[in-house]
């Protein structure tokens, strides 16, 4: 599905391309991050 990074305009998935942890780093944040924050949200509503 992807090439190696030889595009003249730098794009979005060939930065994630560069490395093995970059896809794996940008998926935690964008999985993890949220469920964080609606933990806490959810936390505090409980009110514990």
């Amino acid at each position: 599905m992807f090439t190696e990074f030889t595009d003249i305009v730098p794009s979005f998935w060939g930065m994630l391309n560069q490395g093995p942890m970059t896809l794996t780093i940008f998926l935690h944040s964008i999985i993890v991050l949220p469920m964080y924050f609606i933990y806490k949200a959810e936390k505090k509503r409980i009110g514990h």
